[in-house]
């Protein structure tokens, strides 16, 4: 008999509630996607309001739950008060997916102050913020399930990215350190770094460029969101219990 493998992992996160930041696209809306499909209730957090009510739309009419709220995640006023409407939803918060992230790439002697400081604020401060207040419901509930998404730039770096670089390896730090905080709690955090990933970001590289990209990963090709989605999805399980402060990198090779 020909083996026939599954396109996709399978989780039950029914009655779980979960908060996915960066959810109105690109990875942050296929990992909605993926914890709907499982049964999870779904805040999808981004800025964009219409783009957010697209991704909600197909969890619900695919008979799941979810909810679409507008949020600048570098606000502390406004993560909080996001964690503090999911928790009375669904009076639980037990998966935080920090996703939201920018870039302002150039070289860094043309960086200028803004370029840096949003680019941190957004894709470090704003997990902070969420992980913070999600945290201290995930400790008193004694489980939780926090992913971190960084990038194999903030493990090898990249020209041009300095700023979201040290971001991500912020995001890498803060995953390692916590884990020893929240362990005894039975609340998880670990971190995702994916490589080249088919998205909107990639798109805009060019195919010359994306091209040259393919040539330097070994899988000879770019990852797909949805297989991040299903690396979110396990972690984000019961079966995942005795991960944290890890980081798995996805990323074709690239890395070694």
């Amino acid at each position: 008999m020909a083996f026939s493998p599954s396109n996709e992992i399978r989780v039950d996160l029914s009655g779980q509630s979960a908060i996915v930041t960066g959810a109105s696209q690109g990875l942050g809306r296929a990992i909605a996607l993926r914890l709907g499909e499982n049964g999870a209730h779904v805040a999808c957090v981004a800025r964009n309001p219409e783009k957010l009510t697209e991704t909600v739309g197909v969890i619900t009419a695919a008979g799941g739950s979810a909810l679409a709220i507008s949020c600048d995640v570098k606000d502390r006023n406004s993560v909080e008060a996001v964690v503090d409407q999911v928790s009375e939803r669904w009076e639980r918060v037990d998966i935080l997916v920090n996703n939201a992230g920018i870039t302002r790439d150039t070289l860094l002697p043309r960086m200028s102050d803004e370029e840096w400081d949003e680019v941190i604020e957004t894709n470090l401060r704003g997990a902070f913020l969420f992980t913070r207040a999600a945290s201290r419901l995930m400790m008193r509930a004694r489980y939780g399930r926090i992913i971190n998404m960084a990038s194999v730039s903030g493990i090898m770096g990249n020209p041009g990215q300095t700023n979201y670089s040290a971001s991500k390896a912020g995001l890498i730090g803060l995953t390692r350190s916590l884990s020893r905080e929240l362990a005894s709690r039975k609340v998880t955090i670990n971190a995702i770094a994916p490589g080249f990933i088919a998205s909107e970001m990639t798109e805009a590289l060019g195919d010359a460029v994306l091209q040259e990209v393919e040539k330097r990963v070994p899988a000879r090709r770019l990852g797909k969101a949805e297989e991040v989605a299903d690396a979110v999805l396990y972690l984000s399980s019961v079966s995942a219990g005795y991960i944290t402060g890890q980081v798995l990198v996805i990323d074709g090779g690239l890395t070694g």
